[in-house]
């Protein structure tokens, strides 16, 4: 295997051209979807190297369960700095584990604290709570989606306004966009690497979002406005979503940049654009790094089952 089984761990470096260019250059949808899957991907195959370079750091340990022959110096050549790494590697995949079952079970609690919290209220798809702080966000899950305003936000936003925040919100419920975020952020806990894909996945959300409302408010000067207002009414109070994965309206993030991008022309639709261009370039470089990933993972992987295969006594 060689270095090879190390590359894993730092190819998600490349994330963060990839996602630099997949916000300026792709579709907010094409950019999620593409995003997400180089997160899941780039995650899984360096926590495979950790668990590969744990399996060679826990055979030298005495006294574990694994058969003697794992042990042998034949198998510890195979990865370079055996010793070190192999003993390093444990306490990175247990905080690898740790943190990404804290992050669900976190995430598990606030949706069913949330949910619990508007069960006195009427069963309507939209939830709105007196309250003066203004604040908006889409709850999925529970008996149904829900999207929960204050009183507070509403009175803030004049009725066009208000349809922009509501188109807004349900296109997040109808798109499942807690679920790439939730994705994306588990992956930056399984590799910190990644943390731009998370950012970058929560922006593209909210930009995806934001065109959904404008197709269906019908003006992106609207959605705009709205967004505007409602960032300037929220500033200073708490975070308007109960969790980082559930998406809330004007959101904290570049909001310039998703103003900006609705007084602009929409963006092109196009999934799959020519390699020699801005989001070509993205597209290629992001499946270009996923490929090698997997393809290094895949040769660690399959390269030191043959080589504790062999060393195993029948």
């Amino acid at each position: 295997m060689g270095v090879f089984v190390f590359l894993p761990l730092v190819l998600p470096l490349t994330a963060w051209p990839v996602s630099r260019l997949a916000t300026q250059h792709l579709h907010p949808r094409t950019a999620t979807v593409l995003l997400s899957t180089v997160a899941a991907v780039m995650a899984l195959c360096s926590t495979l190297c950790l668990g590969l370079l744990v399996v060679v750091g826990t055979a030298q340990l005495p006294g574990n369960p694994l058969p003697d022959g794992w042990s042998d110096p034949q198998v510890r050549a195979s990865v370079p700095y055996d010793e070190i790494a192999g003993k390093a590697a444990i306490p990175a995949l247990l905080a690898v584990v740790a943190g990404c079952g804290r992050l669900l079970w976190r995430h598990r609690r606030v949706r069913r604290r949330a949910h619990a919290a508007l069960a006195g209220l009427r069963d309507t798809t939209v939830a709105v709570l007196p309250a003066a702080e203004p604040y908006a966000y889409a709850l999925p899950g529970g008996p149904r989606d829900r999207i929960v305003v204050s009183t507070g936000m509403l009175d803030s936003l004049d009725p066009r306004e208000r349809r922009a925040l509501f188109a807004h919100e349900r296109a997040h419920l109808t798109a499942r966009h807690h679920r790439p975020l939730l994705l994306v952020r588990l992956a930056a806990r399984a590799n910190p690497f990644l943390l731009p894909l998370w950012t970058a996945v929560s922006y593209v959300t909210e930009r995806w979002a934001d065109e959904e409302a404008a197709e269906r408010v019908g003006s992106r000067r609207t959605v705009a406005r709205a967004i505007g207002k409602a960032a300037l009414v929220a500033r200073g109070t708490r975070t308007p979503s109960p969790s980082p994965v559930l998406t809330a309206f004007a959101a904290p993030g570049p909001l310039p940049r998703r103003v900006a991008a609705l007084l602009a022309p929409p963006p092109t639709a196009r999934t799959w654009p020519p390699l020699f261009t801005g989001a070509g370039l993205a597209l290629w470089s992001a499946a270009a790094g996923s490929a090698l990933s997997a393809l290094f993972s895949a040769n660690s992987a399959v390269t030191l089952l043959l080589v504790l295969h062999a060393a195993t006594p029948l």
